[in-house]
């Protein structure tokens, strides 16, 4: 991969769609743990809120990028209590999906990933800080939410996290560099990502050292 990624504006198109996305599915994935723990209403929506914009927040917060999205967007605001009102309304079906395959933590990295690396590039930063950020997009909303549950945080336990995020946003910036087609390195590191961590969970595949 060279080292230097044209840092052009991220498309509309691909950039709000897919913040929604995640925000959608990171919020579902807080209000589950939520309900797992036994919190009340109130306490699912924050830690839904929380586990939606945290790592977004981070971000933005990071790259200087002010005021943060979510302050100046009702439409999250209505995306978590839509992530709220489904986690509630549809918990059974929603438990079976997300025990068989993680899925609304695969997806919400997956997704936040690319985001994170689009928002970054954007911002006129090199490869190396998008890669980070990319990273920090994706599981530190997950941190928050496993701290706020006394959890022990997924990125320090043995299973590949952060790594497949990683994975997902060298796959995106290669492919920008290459061919540049925005639709093809969005879809193809989100794929990245979703396929590393799917498998690495069903193989039980760690970075784990015995010593």
């Amino acid at each position: 991969m060279t080292t230097e990624v044209v840092a052009t504006a991220p498309s509309v198109n691909w950039i709000y769609p897919l913040d929604i996305i995640g925000t959608l599915v990171f919020a579902i994935s807080g209000v589950l743990t939520a309900i797992d723990k036994k919190f009340d209403l109130v306490g699912s929506l924050i830690i839904g809120f929380v586990t939606a914009v945290g790592g977004g927040t981070i971000r933005d917060l990071l790259i200087g990028r002010f005021p943060v999205g979510w302050l100046t967007n009702r439409h999250y605001f209505i995306v978590i209590f839509l992530g709220l009102l489904l986690a509630y309304l549809f918990r059974g079906t929603i438990l079976k999906l997300r025990r068989s395959m993680f899925l609304f933590d695969t997806v919400g990295i997956a997704v936040f990933t690319v985001l994170g690396v689009q928002t970054t590039l954007a911002a006129g930063l090199n490869w190396e800080v998008c890669l980070i950020m990319g990273v920090i997009s994706a599981v530190f909303g997950g941190i928050l939410r496993d701290v706020l549950t006394n959890e022990v945080p997924l990125i320090f336990r043995r299973e590949i996290y952060a790594t497949a995020c990683l994975a997902g946003g060298v796959v995106y910036l290669s492919l920008e560099s290459l061919i540049g087609v925005r639709a093809i390195s969005t879809i193809t590191a989100i794929l990245t990502v979703l396929v590393i961590r799917y498998v690495a969970v069903r193989r039980g595949w760690s970075l784990q050292i015995n010593v």
